[in-house]
């Protein structure tokens, strides 16, 4: 299972904004920072503004935070939020000789909940207790 690279881009905003929240950032900041493309990440910033995790301001001291405490972002909700919460593998878009009798889905259906019931207990905060992580997520380059 490989998680996609929005999802990537989703949790790597959430925790500079997090550990940067001393102030606003900007997309080009963080686009710099991570060395990615500020379009790549100007669609992740509007989802995570639209699911309320991040306030996001306009004009010439603009920039984004946090909405919630890192305490009450649950990584497994965002991957879910991000990632989407259909099957690994959909079996009802073609047709296939196994229809009716085939396991898998069921097998793959309980280790996609396994997997999210694992994310789910952590925060965003729970990311950020190593104060090694939390040093090397401030941008000195700003």
């Amino acid at each position: 299972m490989q998680l996609s690279r929005f999802t990537d881009y989703t949790l790597r905003v959430l925790l500079y904004t997090a550990v940067n929240d001393d102030r606003l950032t900007t997309l080009s900041e963080i686009a710099g920072f991570y060395e990615i493309s500020v379009e790549h990440l100007r669609k992740v910033v509007h989802a995570l503004s639209k699911s309320g995790h991040l306030e996001t301001f306009r004009g010439k001291n603009g920039g984004i935070r946090l909405a919630k405490a890192p305490m009450d972002i649950n990584i497994g909700d965002i991957v879910s939020q991000s990632e989407g919460a259909g099957p690994l593998v959909d079996c009802g878009r073609q047709a296939c000789k196994l229809t009716g009798f085939c396991t898998l889905q069921q097998a793959f259906g309980e280790a996609q909940k396994a997997f999210m019931d694992a994310l789910r207990q952590y925060t965003l905060a729970d990311m950020l207790d190593k104060p090694e992580m939390q040093v090397n997520l401030i941008n000195t380059d700003r």
